[in-house]
């Protein structure tokens, strides 16, 4: 057995087992960081640094008397202030999604999660699901990534219902396998079908002590998007043309990061350079 581990490399996430540290796959969601940014990103990070502003113009004033590149930096941050601190929020929820999932009573909920934690609590509840596998990691031998998914769950279904599918939380229905990614995020966006696509189609499963068996046959993909004022649980199509897409990025990561540095050659003719004349020469 041999656990698995990660580590971060010029900005992306590899993951490889203790027994071989020198041996990394690429992580799902630097595969996915391929896709070219999203037009409204400049504008938003523009905005942020502009409401800054604009909320604390006193302070900023007194600041920049100061110290000018401090506040430059203050208000340059303010975007990345804001990404880390949903991705505390993001990580605070999941680990309480992944213990309530495992049956285990919550001690302390920190406060700026307690409506996550209410809202996954109805999800439960609406849908009385059963836990597979949680926080194991999907690796693909044939095409070389890794990544953590958040949880596949068995859930019972019958036809009918506005999408043609009806939940049946008295487990009445027939029982199908749902690779499941949990987003806490303002909005969902359809990158989250690359992410449960690689999943989804990985060779095998591995458990936080290096156990592996085959990656179960999953039915189907879905996102439980919980904020702080409501869930939902939306079927995502994660099949294998979206699983191609991401083979495409795969590709992808591997030409930015290693297959683009060499294909321009040396030299084969060049100029010689400016022309030396005989008075710059006897100046010499």
């Amino acid at each position: 057995m041999t656990a698995i581990d990660t580590v971060k490399k010029a900005g992306a996430r590899f993951y490889f087992r203790d027994t071989a540290p020198n041996v990394t796959v690429p992580g799902v969601t630097s595969i996915i960081s391929m896709l070219p940014k999203q037009d409204f990103l400049g504008p938003w990070q523009a905005g942020m640094a502009a409401d800054l502003a604009i909320d604390s113009f006193d302070y900023l004033r007194e600041m920049a008397a100061r110290d000018r590149a401090g506040a430059r930096r203050y208000l340059s941050g303010a975007a990345r202030r804001y990404t880390e601190a949903r991705s505390k929020l993001g990580s605070r929820a999941h680990d309480a999604f992944e213990r309530l999932m495992n049956g285990e009573e919550l001690d302390y909920v920190h406060s700026d999660i307690v409506n996550h934690v209410r809202f996954f609590r109805e999800f439960l509840a609406a849908v009385n699901p059963e836990l597979v596998r949680a926080e194991d990691v999907a690796w693909s031998y044939e095409h070389n990534y890794a990544g953590s998914f958040d949880a596949i769950l068995r859930v019972w279904v019958e036809a009918g219902g506005p999408t043609g599918v009806r939940i049946t939380p008295d487990r009445s229905g027939t029982p199908i396998l749902i690779m499941v990614d949990y987003k806490t995020s303002k909005s969902t966006y359809s990158d989250v079908a690359l992410q449960l696509a690689a999943y989804r189609y990985a060779d095998v499963v591995i458990d936080p002590q290096g156990n592996e068996e085959p990656m179960p046959e999953v039915n189907s993909a879905a996102v439980l998007h919980i904020t702080d004022e409501g869930w939902s649980f939306k079927g995502v199509r994660a099949d294998r043309q979206v699983f191609n897409a991401f083979l495409t990025l795969r590709r992808t990561f591997d030409w930015v990061r290693t297959d683009s540095k060499d294909v321009i050659g040396s030299a084969l003719a060049k100029s010689k350079g400016s022309m030396t004349t005989g008075t710059q020469r006897r100046g010499k």
